[in-house]
């Protein structure tokens, strides 16, 4: 894509009143435009990322059996009634239209699932089943902040699965786990499974993901030998502890982190409200046992921002990049070549053709953080040559290499 056609621009100062550094960058970079507290549009180059987060979250639910669904963002009022949702949740947002119906703006999708999937559920040949969509929630946050951490309007994906035993579920439960670990290390994040509370609905001991960031909202207590993780609001446990998990070997850290996923054990509780079952072997009526995993895709944008920038800006991780190589072309130079050639090697790239002097393009570029940067010059291409320059935007170095070494570099590392 060439910059000039690029109808968004880079802001030189930062939003007077976006404080986190994920909001401030994702504004000034031209990511993200904000509409209100906790509502963002997605400009070109950030839904280019957001796709890409939601790719990778969908290829590792994809490989755990789970079907994709698009699931109603606006829910009768009946169903949350059912469930007594309608009550107890604060963050719901209640609409009434002109008919005088009520309705709730998706918040979660246990409401309409339950009875959507356990429609085609006949008998325990037919479990288990796990369902997942990536679609857009909203609560009614009483103070968001934070950027894309705490937004009003969110990207999700939410999964359910749908059990005949609490053995089977919890079977599925650790695979589904072990996907989430695979997505947060595809995107270039640690994160820490933490114990946590079940939530308004359930008793049951649920596993919050974490990643920690001084941004982040919750916290937490780690074990510094083994895996051991839990919510400071919840913990028997304090900072300074020594871990009992793996018998004193570590002590208990606290930090500051943001939740990035989770994964609930729901029980039989919303099959029950809905009373739906199915046949078991020997024709009796059960209730399913289900769970629940969610994921924040926009704040895992913000998260990822959060983690890796630094006093230029951004440093996306290759996965998630908008592009793979910003090419600049500086002055006069012409870099039509160095474009076609990594279009026809199938390298994305951003094309800064504008007329714009080389410091506005090397400060835009760090800003933007796409992780490769070539650079065309007057000066490399007087011997009638091929050089450029090459630049890892998470390194100070620069090399100057021919095209095709440049391309082999790129083809290699991606």
């Amino acid at each position: 894509m060439r910059q000039s056609q690029l109808f968004t621009k880079i802001e030189r100062n930062a939003p007077k009143d976006e404080a986190t550094v994920n909001a401030q960058l994702l504004a000034r970079a031209g990511f993200v435009s904000k509409l209100m507290s906790g509502v963002y549009s997605y400009l070109p180059l950030g839904l280019r990322t957001l796709n890409k987060i939601e790719n990778i979250v969908r290829e590792e639910m994809d490989a755990v059996g789970g079907q994709e669904i698009s699931m109603p963002m606006i829910h009768p009022k009946a169903n949350w009634m059912t469930t007594g949702g309608w009550d107890k949740i604060d963050v719901l947002f209640k609409v009434k239209s002109r008919t005088e119906k009520d309705y709730a703006l998706g918040q979660s999708e246990e409401e309409v699932v339950t009875p959507l999937v356990m429609k085609y559920v006949n008998t325990y040949k037919d479990l288990p089943k796990a369902v997942y969509q990536i679609n857009w929630k909203f609560r009614d946050e009483l103070r968001s902040k934070s950027g894309l951490l705490r937004g009003v309007e969110f990207l999700m994906k939410d999964m359910y699965s749908f059990h005949e035993t609490q053995e089977d579920f919890e079977k599925y439960f650790a695979e589904v786990k072990k996907a989430y670990f695979k997505i947060f290390d595809r995107l270039g994040l640690v994160a820490k499974a933490t114990e946590a509370s079940g939530g308004a609905f359930t008793q049951k001991i649920s596993y919050e993901f974490m990643v920690l960031t001084d941004a982040g909202e919750d916290d937490i207590l780690y074990c510094d030998a083994c895996e051991f993780c839990v919510n400071a609001e919840i913990a028997k446990e304090k900072e300074g502890d020594k871990c009992t998990r793996c018998g004193g070997k570590g002590t208990l850290a606290k930090a500051k982190a943001s939740e990035v996923g989770n994964v609930f054990d729901l029980g039989q509780k919303f099959a029950k409200d809905f009373d739906v079952t199915f046949a078991d072997k020997e024709g009796k009526k059960q209730y399913p046992i289900m769970g629940c995993y969610g994921i924040g895709i926009s704040r895992l944008m913000g998260v990822i921002v959060e983690k890796y920038h630094d006093e230029g800006g951004i440093l996306w991780p290759e996965s998630v990049a908008p592009f793979t190589v910003h090419l600049l072309a500086l002055g006069a130079a012409d870099g039509s070549k160095a474009y076609e050639s990594l279009q026809k090697a199938g390298v994305q790239v951003l094309y800064d053709d504008r007329d714009v002097t080389p410091g506005a393009k090397f400060a835009e570029a760090d800003l933007i953080g796409i992780p490769w940067r070539i650079v065309v010059s007057q000066k490399l291409q007087a011997d009638g040559g091929d050089n450029v320059e090459l630049k890892k935007r998470s390194e100070k170095e620069a090399k100057i290499i021919p095209l095709d070494e440049a391309l082999k570099a790129i083809k290699a590392r991606h």
